[in-house]
Protein backbone atom coordinates (compact mmCIF):
# COMPACT_ATOMS: atom_id res chain seq x y z
CA UNK A 1 0.00 0.00 0.00
CA UNK A 2 1.26 3.35 -0.72
CA UNK A 3 1.47 5.77 1.60
CA UNK A 4 2.35 9.24 1.41
CA UNK A 5 3.03 12.33 3.48
CA UNK A 6 0.16 14.48 4.48
CA UNK A 7 0.63 17.64 5.89
CA UNK A 8 -1.68 19.71 7.92
CA UNK A 9 -2.60 23.22 9.19
CA UNK A 10 -5.14 24.66 11.64
CA UNK A 11 -6.76 28.12 9.88
CA UNK A 12 -8.88 29.91 12.21
CA UNK A 13 -11.98 31.38 9.64
CA UNK A 14 -14.48 32.97 12.63
CA UNK A 15 -14.84 35.65 9.77
CA UNK A 16 -15.94 35.89 6.39
CA UNK A 17 -12.77 37.95 5.65
CA UNK A 18 -10.18 35.73 7.03
CA UNK A 19 -12.25 32.21 4.87
CA UNK A 20 -11.93 34.64 1.78
CA UNK A 21 -8.70 35.86 2.28
CA UNK A 22 -7.88 31.65 2.45
CA UNK A 23 -9.38 31.05 -0.79
CA UNK A 24 -8.07 33.93 -2.68
CA UNK A 25 -4.61 32.06 -1.30
CA UNK A 26 -5.88 28.43 -2.32
CA UNK A 27 -7.20 30.08 -5.80
CA UNK A 28 -3.49 31.19 -6.81
CA UNK A 29 -2.04 27.89 -6.22
CA UNK A 30 -4.45 25.45 -7.41
CA UNK A 31 -4.29 23.44 -10.58
CA UNK A 32 -6.29 20.83 -12.99
CA UNK A 33 -6.84 17.55 -11.20
CA UNK A 34 -7.01 18.80 -7.93
CA UNK A 35 -9.94 17.58 -5.74
CA UNK A 36 -10.92 19.13 -2.32
CA UNK A 37 -13.40 17.12 0.16
CA UNK A 38 -15.46 19.29 2.88
CA UNK A 39 -16.19 17.83 5.81
CA UNK A 40 -18.26 19.48 8.68
CA UNK A 41 -21.55 20.19 10.23
CA UNK A 42 -24.50 22.18 8.27
CA UNK A 43 -23.80 26.35 8.65
CA UNK A 44 -20.42 25.54 9.15
CA UNK A 45 -19.46 26.91 6.43
CA UNK A 46 -18.63 24.74 3.34
CA UNK A 47 -20.86 26.18 0.54
CA UNK A 48 -19.31 29.74 1.64
CA UNK A 49 -15.77 28.46 1.12
CA UNK A 50 -16.92 27.40 -2.14
CA UNK A 51 -18.75 30.15 -2.95
CA UNK A 52 -15.04 32.19 -2.48
CA UNK A 53 -13.16 30.12 -4.11
CA UNK A 54 -15.06 29.76 -7.14
CA UNK A 55 -15.20 33.43 -7.43
CA UNK A 56 -11.39 33.81 -7.04
CA UNK A 57 -10.86 31.76 -9.91
CA UNK A 58 -12.95 33.78 -12.25
CA UNK A 59 -10.89 37.18 -11.02
CA UNK A 60 -7.93 35.05 -12.05
CA UNK A 61 -8.92 33.92 -15.33
CA UNK A 62 -10.68 37.32 -15.41
CA UNK A 63 -13.83 35.59 -16.02
CA UNK A 64 -17.15 37.49 -14.76
CA UNK A 65 -18.23 36.64 -11.12
CA UNK A 66 -21.24 34.46 -10.72
CA UNK A 67 -23.22 33.62 -8.43
CA UNK A 68 -22.14 30.42 -6.36
CA UNK A 69 -25.15 28.40 -4.99
CA UNK A 70 -25.67 24.83 -2.90
CA UNK A 71 -26.12 22.22 -5.17
CA UNK A 72 -28.09 20.09 -2.78
CA UNK A 73 -31.05 19.80 -4.92
CA UNK A 74 -29.33 19.14 -8.45
CA UNK A 75 -26.17 17.40 -6.64
CA UNK A 76 -23.61 19.19 -9.16
CA UNK A 77 -22.60 22.52 -10.33
CA UNK A 78 -20.49 23.09 -13.03
CA UNK A 79 -18.37 26.17 -13.64
CA UNK A 80 -16.00 26.70 -16.67
CA UNK A 81 -12.89 28.98 -16.43
CA UNK A 82 -11.02 28.93 -19.61
CA UNK A 83 -10.06 25.65 -20.53
CA UNK A 84 -10.57 23.36 -17.56
CA UNK A 85 -14.31 23.01 -15.22
CA UNK A 86 -14.64 23.07 -11.41
CA UNK A 87 -17.35 20.87 -10.33
CA UNK A 88 -18.74 21.23 -6.91
CA UNK A 89 -20.98 18.50 -5.77
CA UNK A 90 -23.10 18.00 -2.62
CA UNK A 91 -23.56 14.50 -1.69
CA UNK A 92 -25.73 15.33 1.43
CA UNK A 93 -28.85 13.77 -0.15
CA UNK A 94 -27.24 10.59 -1.41
CA UNK A 95 -28.17 7.64 0.12
CA UNK A 96 -26.25 4.62 -1.32
CA UNK A 97 -23.00 3.92 -2.87
CA UNK A 98 -24.89 2.41 -5.97
CA UNK A 99 -26.08 6.39 -6.49
CA UNK A 100 -22.13 7.99 -6.00
CA UNK A 101 -21.00 5.45 -8.66
CA UNK A 102 -23.43 6.72 -10.80
CA UNK A 103 -22.30 10.08 -10.85
CA UNK A 104 -18.89 9.13 -12.25
CA UNK A 105 -17.27 11.78 -10.40
CA UNK A 106 -13.71 10.65 -10.91
CA UNK A 107 -13.98 10.43 -14.41
CA UNK A 108 -11.96 12.46 -16.91
CA UNK A 109 -10.92 14.47 -13.77
CA UNK A 110 -7.81 15.82 -15.43
CA UNK A 111 -8.65 19.49 -16.74
CA UNK A 112 -11.40 19.37 -13.31
CA UNK A 113 -11.38 20.77 -10.48
CA UNK A 114 -13.35 19.10 -7.71
CA UNK A 115 -14.98 20.59 -4.58
CA UNK A 116 -16.70 18.00 -2.83
CA UNK A 117 -19.07 17.97 0.54
CA UNK A 118 -20.46 15.57 1.99
CA UNK A 119 -17.45 13.03 0.80
CA UNK A 120 -17.92 10.60 3.68
CA UNK A 121 -20.24 7.96 1.89
CA UNK A 122 -17.01 8.06 -1.03
CA UNK A 123 -15.62 4.56 -0.39
CA UNK A 124 -12.21 4.88 -2.60
CA UNK A 125 -10.74 8.40 -2.44
CA UNK A 126 -7.92 9.72 -4.72
CA UNK A 127 -5.03 9.83 -1.94
CA UNK A 128 -4.46 13.26 -3.69
CA UNK A 129 -7.37 15.09 -2.36
CA UNK A 130 -7.31 17.82 -0.07
CA UNK A 131 -9.32 17.53 3.01
CA UNK A 132 -10.77 20.58 4.97
CA UNK A 133 -12.51 20.34 7.74
CA UNK A 134 -14.57 22.84 8.76
CA UNK A 135 -15.65 22.76 12.87
CA UNK A 136 -17.34 25.61 15.32
CA UNK A 137 -15.38 26.05 18.72
CA UNK A 138 -16.38 28.17 21.69
CA UNK A 139 -20.10 27.37 21.69
CA UNK A 140 -20.38 28.39 17.74
CA UNK A 141 -18.72 31.26 18.76
CA UNK A 142 -15.78 30.56 16.69
CA UNK A 143 -15.01 28.78 12.91
CA UNK A 144 -11.79 27.14 12.00
CA UNK A 145 -10.90 25.24 9.20
CA UNK A 146 -8.53 22.32 9.13
CA UNK A 147 -5.75 21.50 6.10
CA UNK A 148 -4.68 18.33 5.34
CA UNK A 149 -2.86 17.80 2.18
Amino acid sequence: MHTATKKSSQIDISSEKKLEEFTERLAQKVKKGDFYFLYGEMGVGKTTFVKYFINNLQLKFNEKLTEVTSPTFNIMNEYILGNFIVKHYDLYRLKSYNELKDLNIFENTNNNILLIEWPEIIKEEPISATKLYFEYKNDFKNRFLKVIY
